[in-house]
């Protein structure tokens, strides 16, 4: 294995974190003893990566090769359903992605936050990391590429809300942070990351890595995903911003065009490896990082495109199960459902363009066959869930997890 630094070729993985002491008090008197005699931490530098170039081995290069034909073979497969799939498999990587913060939800607490309806913490939260990857990954596809104001832009999209840090949304870090150990000091610290005033030339760094042409896509987005971790430039949301930075990757690269891989949902699926390898990236381990993330892509892709495949035959399913009269709103609303499968009443009138009455009619006829289901249990403003499509979200995950674990 090697990696080349400045156009000269070493023998290596990739170059490990270094280390330095750094002076540390609390800022307030707070937890055991321990905490509050701390005076000195072990602060970590990752390498500065923007010149480096990571060559793959013969047999991964080639399944990363087939990891990105797989992915263009799916999109190429939702046919007409390409912008149902793309937004459902943002859905799919969000919630995943949210998970693996130990943020869960019910789909249908999910579902209703999407609608703007009342709806738990943890399913606005969601919805937040929804919207925050959908505008990253949008951003990565034009011109500039990946960008810090976009990145500090889906950051506080993702954080604005949040109770504790809300007001650190969208800016980077200006204090020392660490992962695990004591609530209260870096006292067993997983990792220290770098001091606060190194944050910005790192980033630098890392988008200058980052909107290369010249290195092989899964290899950049695996690079981009762990050094950011590594620098942790967000006082919290950094798991979710950096995980989106991988779909955001791919999309600049051409990889994707309309969807992202839904990479979390592998992730998910075996958690503290995920951890595990992130961590083995500090030691100078890159490419078991790589090869995890390959493999989950093609299998993540692979199932994808098993929903794909379903996406294509459900309208017409519920077409040949309801019999709706041609130019009705119920005829309508099944060709539709698909692009909304979370409707109000009122997304309901405007796609159907009609009177109330109309819609309240197909509504019921969609809720007696079972292809919706109404989700809010009030009498006004109500939202309903086309049920299949909830029931894939769920699907999708449980597949791909069992891929992963049978791998």
């Amino acid at each position: 294995m090697t990696f080349i630094r400045n156009g000269t070729t070493e023998q290596g993985d990739w170059p490990a974190h270094t280390h330095e002491l750094r002076p540390w008090s609390q800022s307030r008197r707070a937890g055991t003893r321990e905490d509050r005699m701390l005076r000195e931490i072990q602060v970590s530098l990752p390498p500065k990566i923007a010149e480096l170039d990571y060559v793959l081995n013969s047999k991964l290069r080639d399944e990363s090769e087939r990891a990105s034909f797989e992915i263009a073979y799916t999109e190429g497969s939702a046919g007409p359903q390409l912008g149902a799939l793309g937004r459902f498999l943002i859905q799919t990587e969000s919630v995943s992605s949210s998970k693996i913060e130990q943020v869960d939800a019910a789909t249908e607490d999910y579902a209703r936050a999407l609608a703007g309806s009342r709806a738990n913490d943890s399913a606005t939260s969601m919805v937040a990391a929804t919207r925050a990857l959908t505008d990253l990954v949008a951003s990565a596809g034009r011109a500039e590429g990946i960008t810090l104001r976009e990145i500090l832009s889906a950051h506080h999209t993702l954080m604005r809300d949040d109770a504790s840090d809300g007001r650190y949304a969208g800016t980077i870090r200006t204090m020392q942070n660490w992962i695990l150990g004591s609530d209260h000091s870096p006292r067993d610290a997983v990792h220290i990351p770098p001091p606060p005033e190194l944050v910005h030339e790192y980033m630098e760094d890392l988008l200058a890595y980052a909107n290369r042409n010249d290195i092989p896509p899964l290899v950049q987005a695996a690079v981009v995903h762990v050094q950011f971790e590594s620098i942790h430039p967000f006082t919290d949301g950094n798991g979710r911003i950096g995980r989106a930075l991988i779909n955001a990757v791919l999309r600049r690269r051409g990889v994707t065009r309309s969807t992202v891989v839904p990479i979390a949902t592998a992730m998910v699926a075996n958690r503290e490896k995920y951890f595990r390898l992130v961590n083995d990236y500090r030691a100078g381990e890159l490419e078991p990082f790589v090869e995890s993330l390959v493999s989950s892509t093609t299998i993540a892709t692979e199932e994808s495109r098993r929903t794909a495949e379903r996406f294509r035959d459900l309208p017409l399913e519920w077409h040949d199960a309801l019999r709706p009269r041609s130019g009705s709103a119920l005829e309508t609303l099944v060709k539709n459902l698909l692009e909304h499968p979370v409707i109000s009443f009122d997304e309901a009138i405007q796609i159907t363009g009609t009177s109330p009455q109309p819609v309240y009619s197909a509504m019921d006829r969609l809720e007696q066959e079972g292809i919706v289901k109404e989700i809010t249990g009030r009498a006004r403003d109500r939202v309903w869930a086309a049920s299949e499509v909830l029931a894939e979200l769920d699907d999708l995950s449980a597949r791909i997890a069992s891929a992963v674990r049978d791998h």
